[in-house]
């Protein structure tokens, strides 16, 4: 019965935010003007935050904060009949990339104890005090500076990083993430909407994220100044400083290792075998047969979060443009997390 009262919860928290992204400034309620005055004061403590990408990443929730889509996903999951506290290192690459764990956790029926990012201190309490305001039962939760007196942990860092949380917490059941990128694949059969889509699986949120696209398998036949094209309605993004500072970086490093790269003011193509690219810069190779990348990508499978490619290809992917749109039961690393909850 709780658990059901904390979903009608949720779903309140859905429909609010719903609300408030389909209202303009002169609607706003008192409770929308907290969350305005949120997503200002985020972008301010982390410009990578902006009005847009914050939205973006509310939007997507939103979405998911229904109640066919909880239940949908939920009934595939027992309950602990045992409370357990389990200590959550939260990322802040990209808006809200940490709530999914939380939510998970508390619809376990345990407790997060919850390490907030430097970089994503703001909204993530907004919505979960919200949560709380709106259900009917406990909502439990608890903000710490210093991980202590838990049973479990969940964890997201950088590769280095998680070298050192998997000898810290050895001990306990752990998930320890790291680093990860994400591929696409085309047949050069797309169409220009096609191509579009691929964009915001580059672009959205500037490419922060780990289902951010850093690699592209192309045809050998296929033309460069397509994918160009599609990037144009992303041109703008050049004008983010921290973006622009990255660009103008990899460029110059580029030119002055005579290095051969194609670049259209905002971002870079390099003919790269390498996964993972650095910021505004995209790598590629062109392929002869599906057969190398499937082999490339069962080689590096544990360095990748998704692969898009339109299902024709017969790849294992997700189609062009949801990368940044994954369900409830879609888990950072494939790790299933309630799976994991379920037994601690």
């Amino acid at each position: 019965m709780s658990m059901e009262k904390q979903v009608f919860g949720l779903t309140q928290v859905g429909e609010f935010l719903r609300n408030f992204l389909a209202k303009d400034s002169e609607s706003y309620s008192e409770d929308d003007a907290d969350l305005v005055e949120v997503l200002k004061k985020s972008e301010i403590e982390n410009p990578w935050f902006t009005q847009e990408s914050q939205r973006k990443a509310l939007h997507n929730w939103a979405e998911l904060f229904t109640e066919e889509k909880l239940n949908n996903w939920l009934k595939n999951y027992r309950t602990s009949k045992i409370q357990k506290k389990v200590g959550l290192i939260l990322a802040g690459n990209i808006p809200l990339v940490g709530l999914h764990d939380v939510i998970s956790v508390i619809l376990s029926n345990h407790i997060p104890l919850i390490k907030l990012s430097s970089k994503d201190r703001l909204m993530l309490p907004f919505l979960l005090n919200k949560w709380r305001k709106l259900s009917e039962a406990e909502i439990p939760f608890e903000f710490i500076e210093r991980l202590d007196n838990f049973d479990a942990v969940i964890a997201t860092g950088s590769n280095n990083t998680a070298r050192y949380l998997e000898f810290y917490f050895k001990d306990y059941l752990h998930i320890i993430r790291k680093n990860r990128t994400s591929a696409a694949v085309l047949s050069g059969n797309e169409t220009q909407e096609d191509l579009e889509l691929l964009a915001d699986d580059i672009f959205t949120y500037f490419g922060l994220g780990c289902r951010n696209v850093t690699r592209l398998f192309i045809p050998e036949n296929m033309d460069l100044v397509r994918i160009f094209e599609s990037f144009t309605k992303y041109q703008d993004i050049v004008n983010h400083h921290k973006y622009a500072n990255n660009y103008d970086y990899n460029r110059a490093v580029y030119l002055l290792n005579q290095d051969l790269f194609w670049d259209n003011n905002f971002v870079m193509l390099k003919e790269d075998q390498q996964l993972f690219s650095p910021l505004s810069v995209i790598n590629f190779s062109r392929y002869s047969s599906l057969d190398e990348v499937k082999s490339f990508l069962q080689e590096n499978e544990k360095d990748i979060q998704c692969v898009v490619a339109n299902p024709d290809l017969g790849i294992d992917s997700i189609p062009l443009g949801s990368a940044q749109n994954p369900s409830l039961d879609t888990y950072a690393d494939n790790v299933d997390t309630m799976r994991f909850l379920e037994v601690i």
